[in-house]
């Protein structure tokens, strides 16, 4: 029996609770219990997105705004930091603010109900938010809504790994070691969910078959360093 609700408005108000009291300690977090890699994983989503300078971004369940400040570094674009959680959002304000960085709009906002005008971002990413969303069919179809024709929906999310070598290793620090770090530092619970939560989140051929139902044309995955993340991506017809 799972610990957590994994769908339905239960979730939703754990997760934006969960989120606003981790905040403070959440990009330490990411960077000490990946041992750096997040910021690889990240590196490697964006150099798959075929970011144009000009674009429209829209991050949706942005966090700290580190895949969209990153874009915004190496390319003159727009950019929509959009998440649930306040605190998060606030933080990723400050970030941006300390960097210098402008041309973003950070709203406050819901995946499942996006607060845009029909086909009016090209490219929406997600980094490892999507699992997070209560309804996934019904937040794919809102990202297929705001999409321009023949632009790119970008998923980073984390796997279970495939390696019968590596997934044993993995999966015992995922689920032991992980969590007891994280309550040393944060909300206990928080790092509880979060390997619960990657159980619970469907297959890498299932959100395949998700992205294509919401409409899109095409959708493929790539997993990285033994399949513990996974990248994910759709386009929009033309």
């Amino acid at each position: 029996m799972p610990s957590f609700k994994h769908k339905g408005e239960g979730k939703k108000e754990f997760v934006q609770k969960m989120f606003n009291d981790i905040s403070s300690r959440y990009d330490f977090l990411n960077h000490f219990l990946s041992l750096g890699m997040d910021i690889y994983w990240r590196k490697k989503f964006i150099q798959n997105l075929n970011i144009q300078s000009g674009q429209t971004i829209l991050d949706v369940a942005c966090g700290t705004g580190d895949i969209g400040l990153e874009i915004l570094k190496k390319n003159n674009i727009e950019l929509i930091n959009l998440d649930f959680a306040k605190n998060m959002l606030d933080i990723a304000e400050l970030k941006a603010q300390e960097k210098g960085l402008k041309n973003i709009q950070f709203i406050q906002g819901d995946a499942e109900m996006l607060p845009l005008e029909n086909e009016s971002v090209d490219c929406l990413t997600i980094a490892f938010g999507f699992r997070n969303i209560a309804n996934h069919d019904k937040a794919l179809k809102e990202f297929y809504r705001v999409l321009k024709p023949g632009c790119m929906l970008g998923i980073l999310e984390f796997s279970i790994p495939k390696s019968k070598i590596f997934a044993p290793l993995f999966t015992f620090y995922f689920h032991h070691i992980l969590p007891w770090i994280g309550s040393l530092f944060s909300r206990s619970d928080a790092y509880r969910y979060l390997p619960e939560s990657v159980n619970y989140f469907p297959s890498r051929d299932d959100i395949c078959g998700k992205i294509i139902n919401a409409g899109f044309k095409s959708s493929t995955f790539i997993d990285i360093t033994f399949g513990i993340s996974t990248i994910f991506l759709g386009q929009k017809s033309e």
